[in-house]
Formats: structure tokens, sequence, C-alpha cells
């Protein structure tokens, strides 16, 4: 047999074995790739969900804010999916946030109109099922540090440690809800306009007050050494973490301690910020220096759009339309990304999303099923590990700050094209605001047809498209889904309206006079009163006696 011969029998074998090579390799590469994420087997991340308020799509010196400075949050923009038209679904806090937990529009959960107060009667309804609950399922140690505003009820039935978080520490609602005592050190002024007539701010460490009023200049400290004890605690039992942390800043009255104060050209707001910027920090940090960066998906993002009214001491929207309480652009698409290193790599996606994406997505990582939940979301894995995925979102409903069945969402998006059917000017948005459909003057306004908006070529939505005829088919089939939509959906009975003022948090008891004058226990004075019942503070045991539902514990 020639070596001619030889070779023209081996040749075709080499090819089958090198193509049974390929596929074996393909497909083993295929599974491990979906074993990382769907496998019950594979470890499941730690999650880190880090909210900041009123932080506005152009505020970050990373969006070209000429004087901020955020060197940290710009840092983890660039090592993630950087998210450019990442929405939230109300202009305002409450709604938001309830969103942002159940991947739920605000209809469903009832929390509308408006958001909630400190003497609110209810909260986000029991029958919600969080994100905490879903991850506590998969056997997560969930914490939430920072402002909760979904309620706190006659009973304190509506704060977090009812929804699914093993621990809470923070202030139930907006630090403006509250006299304004001191923002800054050396008892400096707040520099702007509280709510003098109820109870100071409450801090809370699960069911207890242990400071009231709350000392902001410490605050942000408190938090961040909250986090890193929480988070030590579960890497040291090798427990998976939800770790949920809404700031307060940079919402007004804008506050920051020593470290920060005096030190930001763009002033107060910017001092406030670069506190912020710390906080992520030194939580990120700590994670590394654990050595648990890599198994730790990190989101960041926004309530809302920002605060126009308090003009330089108030956020930017960069490009974009207006600010926070309207449905134009500036009030609801806010900076967002994901950081999961090793597994999201860093870029940028225009890919259509919202904050409802938050619980799908993240469900499905820590290995938990969502199917018997009705959710508003979808899941966003393809489109952060891909940036050239297509969305899979297809519409995205925007409702105002006070939704009515009949009227159903202000906005409606699809693809790179937004649809306003109704507008209005909200004051948050400045009243004295050079653009007409900003303040509150521009009274509730139906559009038919709808204005029409390509959001990738004119994102500050300038030019009306509606009138053009090649455009006339897309809105055809934008107002039939917004048809469909408003059919399918199911509204709560509201849950904001009723009020008590003796339903306010208050450390001594809820009927106590004068009141709100008598809720005031500085940290000493709930010392002391430790010391009395004969409990050590800092102890972790809680006294037997309770006023008003709030045991006497201690804050760590």
């Amino acid at each position: 047999m020639t070596s001619q011969v030889v070779m023209d029998i081996i040749k075709p074998l080499l090819h089958l074995a090198f193509l049974v090579i390929f596929i074996g390799v393909s497909c083993e590469s295929s599974a491990l790739q979906g074993q990382s994420l769907d496998s019950q087997k594979a470890p499941k991340p730690n999650i880190i969900l880090i909210l900041a308020d009123d932080l506005g799509f152009g505020d970050l010196s990373s969006a070209g804010h000429p004087s901020s400075s955020s060197p940290v949050l710009d840092r983890l923009a660039s090592q993630g999916r950087f998210l450019t038209n990442s929405y939230v679904t109300s202009p305002i806090c409450s709604p938001s946030r309830a969103s942002l937990l159940t991947g739920r529009y605000q209809p469903r959960t009832g929390v509308y109109p408006g958001v909630f107060i400190p003497d609110n009667v209810f909260g986000l309804p029991h029958n919600e099922t969080t994100l905490a609950e879903v991850l506590k399922g998969q056997g997560y140690r969930t914490s939430i540090i920072g402002k909760w505003h979904l309620g706190v009820g006659r009973n304190l039935e509506y704060l977090p440690t009812h929804h699914g978080f093993d621990e809470y520490l923070g202030i139930p609602y907006s630090h403006d809800m509250c006299p304004c005592l001191k923002c800054f050190p050396n008892n400096q002024p707040c520099f702007d306009t509280c709510w003098e007539e109820d109870v100071s701010c409450p801090l809370f460490s699960n069911a207890s007050i242990v400071e009231q009023p709350a000392d902001l200049t410490s605050l942000t400290t408190r938090y961040v050494d909250g986090a890193l004890r929480f988070i030590n605690r579960a890497a040291k039992d090798k427990k998976p973490f939800f770790l949920y942390l809404p700031f307060h800043q940079v919402h007004h009255p804008q506050f920051a301690s020593r470290k920060f104060h005096g030190r930001s050209p763009r002033g107060r707001f910017g001092d406030a910020l670069a506190e912020l910027d710390w906080a992520v920090g030194e939580v990120m940090d700590f994670v590394r220096n654990l050595g648990i960066e890599k198994d730790t998906v990190v989101w960041f993002t926004s309530d809302n759009g920002p605060s126009l009214t308090r003009h330089d001491r108030g956020g930017c929207a960069g490009p974009l339309r207006c600010g926070k309480g309207t449905t134009w652009e500036g009030g609801v698409r806010v900076p967002t990304f994901v950081v999961w290193p090793g597994h999201i790599k860093p870029g940028r996606s225009h890919a259509l999303c919202s904050t409802l994406e938050v619980v799908p997505t993240l469900a499905r990582l820590a290995g938990a099923s969502v199917g018997n939940l009705t959710l508003d979301g979808v899941d966003l894995m393809k489109v952060l590990l891909n940036p050239d995925a297509k969305s899979p979102r297809e519409f995205l409903a925007m409702y105002p700050e006070s939704p009515h069945p009949e009227d159903g969402p202000s906005a409606v998006y699809h693809g790179g094209f937004k649809a306003h059917f109704f507008t209005e000017g909200n004051d948050l948005s400045d009243a004295d605001n050079y653009d007409p459909m900003c303040p509150s003057k521009h009274r509730k306004t139906r559009h038919d047809p709808p204005l029409l908006y390509d959001l990738l070529r004119d994102p500050g939505e300038r030019y009306d498209l509606a009138g053009q005829t090649e455009y006339q088919s897309l809105l055809a089939t934008m107002e039939d889904w917004r048809t469909s939509h408003m059919k399918a959906m199911t509204w709560m009975p509201p849950q904001t309206l009723k009020v008590d003022k003796f339903v306010q948090p208050c450390c001594t008891r809820s009927n106590c006079q004068p009141f709100p004058a008598c809720c005031n226990c500085p940290r000493k004075d709930l010392e002391e009163e430790e010391e009395e019942l004969g409990h050590q503070y800092g102890s972790g045991e809680c006294g037997k006696e309770e006023t008003n539902n709030i045991k006497k514990c201690s804050f760590f």
C-alpha cells in the first residue's frame, strides 16, 4: 500500500476526529455557560442593589458634569454593563421603589397616588412578593440599609422586616419629611424647607427606634458600618447575601459629614454626591478585600430623575427634558449599570429596559423560579452578557405621579421611540423652569394624536414626529399595545390616602404630649433608658417593655 493511499484513507478520519473534538468542546463550553447561570448546583452569587435618591442622568462626572466628583461610581460604571436606556416606572419615589422590589407596575401594588408620608396608615401590601422574599427562599441572608419609603404602619407592620428582610437599619422615608435640624457639622443648617409639623426623623434598627432625631451628619458612616458588618457575617458563614442599599443622597436637603462638607466646587449637592460615592467605594473595597468580588453582582440605579426645584442645589438631567415628577425623559430615565466581574464584560447597551427587570433577572441568577408570580419585568441576562443582544422588552408603560385607570399610562416606549398620550408638569421640575412643559403650570393635557419622539436621535424630546406619514403605522402599533395593556392591568386600591398623625413613628408613645416634640429621643437618652431597664446597650438583647409596639433594642 503506497503512502498516498494511506494518506487518502487517514485524511477523512482526521477531519472527522477534528469535527468530533470541535463539537465536543463547543457543547461543553455552552453547557458550562448555561450551568453558570441556570444550574441549581452553581454557586449563588451575592447581590448588592444600590439605589441613589433623585440622582439625575447628568449628575455623575462620567456623564460629563463639569464639577461633580464621583470617581468610584464612574469606575464601577466602566467595569460593567451601562444601560443607557434604563427607566423607572414612576417619576417619584414610593411607586418607583415598589416596582423595583416587586417587578410590578404600581397600579398592581396600590402604591399610588403620590408617595407614602409619615402619617400614612398603610404601606406596601403584604400580598406583594419582594425580591428579598424570593432570595430568602433560596437561602440568602437579606438586609436593607437606608431609605425604605414603602410604609411604616400603625403597628410597624409595613417595615422591611415584614417584607422578607432579615435586618433593617435606616430612616423609613425621605429625610425632608421631618424637621430640618442639622445637615452639616457644627450644627450648620440644612438650607432648605422641611416638614416642621411632623415628628423628627426616626432611625430604626429592625423594629426599634435607636435615635430620634437621626443625626444626618453621621448617618452615611453608620450605614456603611452596618453594611460591612452584614457582609462580613454572611461571608464568614459562607452564606449568599442580598444587600439592598437605598441611600438618602442626593435628595434634598443635602447633607454631609465633616469629611466631605465644603469640599466640592458643586456646593452642597456636590458634597452629598461625594459622600455617596465614598460610601459605595467603602462597600466595594470591603467586598474586594474579602475575595468575593467575582461572586458578587452589583446593580446600581436611581429611584427617579433629579429634583430641579432648588436650582443650583438640585440635580442635573443632562440632555434630557424636565426632571422629577414628570414623565418626560428627565424624570424617568436614570443612570444604571450592572457589574459582575468575570461574567459581565464592560460596555454599553442601548436596549430598552427598566427597574422592573431587577426581580426576574436576579431571581434567575439565584436559581429561583418566579413563574408563580404575575410580573411585569423580563429577564435581562442576555443584554447583560451581550451588549448587542436585542432587548427582551418590546414595550414599556410609563405611569404618572397620580395614575388613574381611565387614563392609563401617560407614555409608552417601543424600541427607540416614545409616545406621550398625556403630559403634566410638576414643580419638582422647577416652578420657574424655562421649558413650559416642566412646571405644574402645564396642567394635565391629553394628546391626540400622541406626541412621538425618536429617542435615539432626539433624547431631549424636542421634535415631535406624530404628524409625519411614515410614523403612522408605528403610532398605531403603540396605541394598540396601550389599549391591550390597560385592559389587562389589575388595579389595587390606592394605599397612600388614609392618614392619622398619631401613626407617625415615635420613640416614646404615639399619644404623648406635646406632640410631636415629645417624640425626641437622642441616642444618649435611649442608652440611659436601656440602663434603667437593666439592659446593656449594644448587647443585641431587646427589652421586654414596648411602647407603641416599638421594642427598645440596641443599635448594633
